[in-house]
């Protein structure tokens, strides 16, 4: 469970395998945290959250008892699946001390596109026919305007496309054939522009170029310094909901906040919604705004927490994605598995009074 990420990718490539997450702390990041959080990634769309590359664990739980299920088979319906209670509970129910995962072939070819694009719908019909027409599609990342211009600014790049858009959508395929990956996405590119769903687009030709459109999704740790104290939310919204809750939300908090800057980004593929809004000086104002953007994220039938979990942070909102028999069971599971409430103590929920 101490292994990080990076360090198990880059142990099984030479070997023809790929550990599908990945996320930009795979450098520091365990896969033990991993899968107590459910990290989710770059590559959801794809490969699933890490729940979907678990075969089995190991797990400390709180009276000091080793549960060992290390499957390593992918159907074993031998009663419950107990894994499942401990990915995503943030160590509050055991200590994850092992793992047993799932990897899959190495892609022998990848292709990046970056595609500039007239509306968020634009993106919806978009993201509809990379999924139709692409069978390796791994990725597909969106970042509103503000972001991609702050992002230029923060890396010092200008910008791969001629064409400046409200949106832009960031693909890529793996697969096993080049040329025929190459073919694929290429043919579905004229169309797309054809039909003005796509307005300008730029195809990586050699894996620095796809690296450095990379870079400008990933340039959110060169965006946070510029911003503290900032806000980070990491939130899921319906697709059907997600362009007309980013202009609500984006008008609200710029009328509110003028002089603040409010950048939004995500995972179109699986409707994960990443904001980062500030700098804020006064505690109130972040307490304000926390209210109003997870307080909407409920209005629309979304998630406070796409991947990174609840914590500490998150807990008062708890109740714009959980009803309150729901929040029950899992304050009954903690009670069974961790009576003395040892374990990552005040994550997720109180504990209760004794």
């Amino acid at each position: 469970a101490c292994v990080t990420l990076e360090r198990l990718q880059q142990h099984v490539a030479p070997l023809g395998w790929l550990f599908p997450l990945d996320l930009g702390a795979r450098g520091s990041c365990h896969l033990g945290g991993n899968a107590a959080t459910n990290a989710g990634g770059n590559q959801v769309l794809r490969f699933g959250m890490m729940r979907q590359s678990v075969l089995g664990l190991e797990v400390a739980l709180a009276g000091g008892t080793l549960l060992t299920m290390l499957d390593r088979v992918v159907k074993n319906n031998a009663g419950f699946d107990l894994k499942h209670l401990f990915i995503g509970s943030e160590g509050t129910l055991g200590v994850i001390t092992r793992l047993s995962l799932k990897l899959t072939p190495l892609a022998n070819a990848s292709r990046t596109v970056l595609c500039a694009l007239p509306s968020y719908k634009a993106a919806t019909v978009l993201l509809r026919e990379a999924r139709r027409s692409l069978a390796g599609l791994s990725s597909f990342e969106l970042m509103w305007d503000d972001y991609f211009d702050a992002a230029l600014r923060a890396t010092g790049r200008n910008s791969p496309l001629d064409a400046r858009c409200p949106v832009y959508a960031l693909m890529e395929t793996l697969g096993a054939d080049e040329e025929a990956a190459s073919a694929g996405l290429e043919r579905m590119l004229q169309t797309c522009i054809a039909d003005t769903v796509v307005q300008d687009a730029v195809l990586a030709q050699s894996p620095n170029q796809a690296k450095a459109l990379w870079e400008i999704r990933d340039a959110i740790s060169e965006l946070l310094p510029t911003m503290k104290p900032y806000l980070a939310f990491d939130v899921s919204v319906p697709l059907a909901e997600m362009g007309c809750f980013v202009d609500a939300m984006q008008a609200a908090l710029s009328d509110q906040y003028p002089s603040h800057k409010h950048l939004f980004f995500g995972h179109l593929g699986d409707g994960n919604l990443h904001l980062v809004s500030g700098p804020y000086m006064d505690e109130k104002e972040m307490l304000k705004v926390e209210e109003q953007v997870y307080g909407a994220i409920g209005m629309v039938g979304g998630s406070i927490s796409a991947e990174h979990g609840i914590g500490v942070v998150k807990k008062p909102f708890l109740h714009y994605s959980r009803a309150a028999n729901q929040v029950a069971l899992m304050r009954s599971l903690k009670q069974v598995l961790d009576p003395q409430a040892i374990l990552n103590a005040g994550r997720i929920f109180e504990p209760p009074a004794r």
